[in-house]
């Protein structure tokens, strides 16, 4: 899958420069067209799939490809084709920075403790290469970061009270027709005058401003919500109560989902392209279920989840039947989990030593800000 695709590209990759050193000794004019056609559909057609990493790698290639890859439109152009999680941000308790490749040969940062941002910061969220981060000082202001670039920028502060854990969701979405990034960020918080309702606040790139929904939600309590997740136009958040809080970014309205469900322990993300929750639940020898959602209607209907996926504890090297396993990251077809301080990915499992106490999903991307 995700993996086994970058290990063939690179195989194709190191059988093409070989090729190369041998054609160089016995040189024809139909062995160079070929080779150099090969070359042109590998750099046009393959490379963009690559996470950053990777292709740092690749610019050793030839001076064409390191020239071709260090372009801006290159840049676009990966951030449209490299969008499966490469690894995840972790914010360990003793607020340390650090980033847990699920493959460190093709995905990695320059420097994960984000140094180089004027502060200390929480990550608050992720999308698509970008990250949301949030100084620790007493302004709480919000950056925006490429860790692969370093590009960051400073947002401008908002005009409510988000709290000291804000529940802030980032959204970009590259498109092919938009050269210059457009995000947004959702912030979903405690109304100040109304007791166990949410409020929203919205920042957008494109006019550099927060502005604040008139919309409001009752039946959240405060600093219920966790991480939340953006899909097709709508977020989701997690509330601790057992329900689901979505707010439609188009109808700038909310509602209050799947109250009766249960499931107060759910981690949130997004499986062929739809919301998708993981719970752990007990089926036969205790399995992770990844549920799709199949329907979202109105507020007085729950919600109707399909299980996708059975990730059985005897197919994996994933400790599933351990009651301290849990799901830390759902992204795409990757299932990230955690037991006794070590961490899984589902479709090639990673151990790794670990001791975090936030987790975000990340994509290696190139993009600009």
């Amino acid at each position: 899958m995700f993996i086994a695709a970058h290990q063939s590209l690179e195989i194709l990759l190191v059988a093409t420069m070989d090729r190369g050193e041998r054609l160089q000794n016995h040189p024809s004019a139909s062995n160079s067209e070929l080779l150099m056609d090969l070359k042109d559909i590998i750099r046009e057609h393959a490379l963009p799939f690559l996470p950053a990493k990777s292709l740092f790698r690749f610019k050793a290639v030839c001076r064409d490809w390191k020239l071709h890859i260090s372009t801006p439109s290159f840049h676009h152009n990966q951030s449209l084709c490299c969008r499966n999680i490469s690894g995840l941000f972790y914010q360990t308790s003793e607020n340390c920075t650090v980033f847990v490749p699920i493959h460190p040969k093709s995905c990695g940062v320059p420097d994960p403790s984000l140094s180089f941002l004027p502060e200390p910061v929480v990550i608050r969220a992720s999308s698509n290469g970008l990250l949301c981060c949030q100084g620790r000082n007493e302004n709480g202001y919000y950056y925006l970061c490429n860790p692969v670039t370093k590009q960051w920028k400073k947002l401008p502060k908002p005009t409510a009270c988000h709290g000291s854990e804000p529940a802030v969701v980032l959204i970009f979405e590259p498109s092919l027709l938009n050269f210059v990034p457009e995000y947004k960020l959702i912030c979903a918080f405690p109304s100040a005058g109304f007791d166990g309702a949410a409020e929203f606040e919205i920042y957008t790139s494109k006019n550099n401003t927060w502005n604040v929904s008139g919309e409001l939600r009752f039946g959240v309590p405060k600093y219920s919500l966790r991480s939340g997740v953006h899909v097709n136009g709508v977020v989701f958040w997690p509330v601790r109560t057992g329900c689901i809080l979505s707010f439609d970014l188009t109808k700038d309205s909310s509602q209050l989902l799947d109250k009766e469900s249960g499931d107060d322990d759910c981690l949130l993300g997004t499986f062929d392209e739809r919301l998708c929750k993981v719970c752990y639940r007990l089926l036969n020898n205790e399995v992770f279920v990844p549920s799709v959602l199949v329907n979202i209607c109105t507020n007085t209907m729950p919600l109707v989840w399909e299980t996708k996926v059975v990730i059985d504890p005897k197919d994996t090297y994933m400790p599933l039947d351990d009651c301290d396993t849990k799901a830390v990251a759902v992204n795409r077809d990757i299932v990230v989990v955690e037991s006794r301080k070590t961490f899984y990915s589902y479709d090639l499992p990673q151990p790794a030593d670990s001791y975090y106490m936030r987790s975000v999903p990340y994509v290696n991307s190139l993009v600009s800000l």
